[in-house]
């Protein structure tokens, strides 16, 4: 680490080191500028050590367990013994561990400036961290989010996905609160592991940000898995003794497991920061910006999950980048929350860019949008793989594509060319004329692309 008490001033001084904030200082330090990093824990936040990396290393043994029990039907008789949840946390812990320790040898190695400790923003342009006070030409607030909670007591057999990630032992039965990205991925876990999962979702359906196609494969696949879900009505009342925690529902239901995990999404931590007694906007306990990330008070901007929209790292890292440009006077380009990737990887996976059908009928009128829907049954890699789903593809009729959306197993790995092809507006003609390797999943999205564009090749 640096010698934070060496300097006190910085050009760019930012407030938390998270996925966002990291982001910041190192493009910030490309571009010349001098950067103090404040972070009161550990560097990578929520994303490196109990979000996206700790959760993708579960899915990952979730992944293998499935495999072990599945062997047979490719002719591999293997056989799943037991989980051995200790060893699964092990090597979590071991990822996130080399993760982390690369983060730190790359921030000292561009010399940024980490200053460990509580940050509190104290002016325009300083922000007191346990006492020392460090001030900034610019300031960034990057205090990322935690586990909302809906008021239930976190504790014994409740838990929020942190405590879920290192529990001891595997329960017989849980139930999840939430039916969101996080919901889904940590019941897709357990039920792998073995467990009883049943989600609990006041809305109407599960994942309810995906277009309609997305989300009736999804519950038809965990349906055929058996993960039950309650959808359509809110739980009023979670209750736990020494024996398991008993939800129940606004419809009078009840329902019993071992465990309850509150998945019902995340908050801002802004709360006691001096955010507003600098006059910043506060929103529902957001930072309000500009479109530009500027707070509207002196050279402080805010980035991340602390700004109202999509909740993920990536969006950080771009929130980063973005603000340490703009700084700059390089004028970057703003991408908007609908533009940017989203993959959901519980089993089958789901990968979304762009508009769902319903959202663009919404922007550019029912009668302007054209659909198509390709199925994976008829791609060679998918059924090896054994797994079903579909590419929908969404476009302007006689314009670009300006959605896509997909589910199936390992689909994920899709959403970099999905990506490109939304946010460089292509036509449906275009993309059917790029060649796809064979045989690879990849091949779906150029036949997706062919049977929009009215020249279906194996539809």
């Amino acid at each position: 680490m640096a010698d934070s008490a060496a300097t006190q001033e910085f050009d760019v001084l930012i407030l938390g080191g998270g996925s966002a904030g990291y982001s910041a200082a190192l493009r910030a330090i490309q571009l010349g500028y001098t950067v103090g990093l404040i972070e009161k824990e550990k560097l990578g936040g929520t994303c490196l050590h109990t979000g996206c990396i700790p959760t993708k290393a579960y899915l990952h043994a979730a992944e293998l367990a499935e495999n072990a029990r599945e062997g047979a039907k490719y002719g591999i008789n293997s056989s799943l013994q037991s989980i051995d949840l200790a060893g699964v946390r092990t090597y979590k812990d071991g990822i996130v561990a080399g993760k982390h320790k690369g983060l730190q040898g790359l921030l000292k190695m561009k010399k940024v400036n980490v200053i460990t400790g509580n940050g509190r923003l104290v002016s325009q342009d300083s922000i007191d961290v346990d006492g020392t006070v460090y001030k900034g030409k610019y300031i960034v607030l990057a205090t990322g989010s935690e586990s909302k909670t809906f008021g239930l007591e976190i504790g014994g057999r409740v838990l929020t996905s942190t405590e879920a990630l290192n529990m001891e032992d595997l329960p017989k039965s849980a139930i999840v609160l939430g039916g969101g990205v996080i919901g889904v991925e940590f019941a897709s876990v357990w039920k792998s592991f073995g467990v009883d999962v049943t989600i609990v979702e006041g809305l109407p359906s599960l994942v309810p940000n995906e277009d309609p196609a997305i989300i009736k494969n999804l519950e038809r696949a965990f349906k055929k898995r058996g993960i039950k879900f309650n959808t359509g009505v809110f739980f009023e009342k979670v209750e736990q003794d020494a024996n398991g925690v008993k939800v129940s529902l606004a419809d009078g239901k009840t329902l019993e497991a071992e465990i309850v995990l509150v998945a019902v999404g995340r908050g801002p931590v802004t709360a006691n920061l001096g955010y507003e007694e600098q006059g910043i906007t506060i929103d529902r306990g957001f930072v309000i910006t500009d479109e530009r990330l500027h707070t509207g008070v002196g050279n402080i901007y805010a980035i991340g999950d602390i700004v109202p929209g999509l909740q993920l790292a990536h969006r950080g890292y771009q929130h980063g980048r973005f603000v340490a440009e703009e700084i700059a006077g390089k004028k970057p380009t703003i991408i908007e929350d609908i533009n940017i990737p989203k993959v959901t990887y519980c089993e089958p996976e789901i990968a979304s860019v762009g508009y769902s059908e319903p959202k663009a009928k919404e922007k550019f009128g029912a009668d302007a949008i054209e659909t198509t829907e390709y199925n994976l049954a008829g791609n060679g890699k998918s059924s090896i793989l054994g797994t079903g789903g579909i590419i929908k593809m969404v476009r302007v009729k006689n314009g670009p594509i300006v959605g896509v959306h997909g589910i199936g197993g390992r689909i994920g790995e899709q959403i970099g060319e999905a990506q490109l092809i939304v946010n460089w507006e292509a036509y449906p003609e275009d993309v059917a004329q790029l060649i796809h390797a064979h045989p690879t999943q990849n091949e779906a999205l150029g036949e997706a692309a062919m049977a929009l564009a009215g020249a279906p090749l194996h539809g």
